[in-house]
């Protein structure tokens, strides 16, 4: 190991220029969410929001753009959630995470589809959305269970979601476009399984974007089992590092470590967030108390970084030519947090709604 321990400071301020959170980028669309490995898509407005919050120069057009030209593409992902993805890192994480997907199959619906032949169902899906054929969940389910009586058609359907790598074409997952989830398979043929290779390549480009972290940390993000063996033999060509608990953390050799006094902008997240779920310790982003009230069973709430933290959480209501957003802090923020804050929510309702009024509420 190699220099004095970290402090949550020191690692916050390494994953916010991971993150590009640290200032503004101004890469194109494609090249940020690449960098970011995915962004989470389980809501169709998440990943405009979050690579407005990353990015110098972006418009709804220009994520939208991506993604019905199939640069970007949106599929079952990391924490077996839906995430947005280029569509080359897709062939390379897709594999990687079979293991995990199958794994949440059998544990979801492994009882209601037993006796089913799993294997042929994914084949009979396959042949049922070849040729560019564009099937909804229930829609597939329905045809699947016409061939198997007493079959639950739901399961069926969500099944194939998690055993047979399909992508969820636009319009679905647009900006505030929501309706039933469609199927289609990619454009190229995908291996079965990922190598060990292709899954330390995973492992580095996690890195890149939210290192330096412990194999715990990895494991979290991914949902991918059996990293130590792996994580052993990359280890030559990483940097050792450990933090102030004593824990190993392992991370690129070029990779920056910003002064932990490095100036943290006020950036607003959305709900999910990457920066909130890439570690298992996640006391680099928030203290214990915050993550107990910003993430509440299986949500995450959209929250407020304020010096590097979550310092609140925020919601947007819009109707009625209006667009009110309001912020709900853990802590009294001081004038220049507080102007800080406000300026940065009417920065985002320029982006979402520019032809509503406007209205940034910070309470308490």
């Amino acid at each position: 190991m190699s220099g004095p321990p970290l402090s949550a400071r020191a690692l916050g301020r390494a994953t916010l220029a991971r993150q590009l959170l640290l200032g503004r980028d101004d890469r194109s669309v494609p090249d940020a969410v690449a960098h970011l490995l995915g962004l989470n898509a389980q809501e169709p407005d998440l990943p405009y929001l979050a690579l407005w919050s990353r990015l110098e120069r972006v418009t709804i057009t220009d994520v939208t753009r991506a993604i019905e030209d199939g640069t970007l593409v949106r599929s079952t992902l990391m924490r077996s959630t839906q995430h947005v993805m280029t569509a080359e890192d897709f062939t390379l994480v897709r594999p990687a995470l079979a293991g995990l997907l199958r794994r949440v199959q059998r544990n979801t619906f492994g009882s209601r589809t037993r006796g089913i032949d799993l294997g042929e169902l994914v084949r009979d899906a396959r042949e049922l959305l070849a040729d560019g054929t564009v099937l909804t969940r229930p829609e597939l389910g329905r045809r699947l269970a016409a061939s198997r009586p007493g079959a639950d058609p739901t399961a069926l359907g969500w099944t194939v979601q998690y055993l047979l790598p399909v992508t969820h074409p636009a319009p679905s997952g647009t900006w505030r476009t929501r309706g039933a989830t469609p199927f289609a398979l990619p454009r190229g043929a995908l291996p079965a399984e990922a190598t060990a290779d292709d899954v330390a390549t995973l492992l580095r480009r996690y890195l890149a974007a939210f290192g330096p972290a412990t194999v715990s940390d990895m494991r979290v993000w991914s949902g991918i089992s059996g990293l130590r063996e792996v994580v052993a033999g990359m280890r030559p060509d990483l940097r050792v590092l450990r933090d102030e608990r004593g824990r190993e953390l392992l991370d690129l050799p070029e990779a920056p470590l910003p002064d932990p006094d490095t100036p943290a902008p006020v950036r607003l997240l959305p709900a999910f967030d990457a920066f909130l779920l890439g570690h298992h310790d996640r006391t680099r982003v928030m203290s214990d108390d915050v993550r107990r009230q910003v993430c509440v069973g299986s949500g995450v709430a959209a929250t407020v970084l304020v010096d590097g933290t979550v310092a609140a959480t925020w919601d947007l209501v819009v109707g009625d030519g209006a667009a009110t957003l309001t912020v709900s802090p853990f802590r009294r923020l001081s004038a220049a947090e507080r102007d800080e804050v406000e300026a940065e929510a009417h920065r985002l309702l320029a982006f979402t709604d520019p032809g509503a009024e406007h209205d940034v509420r910070v309470v308490g």
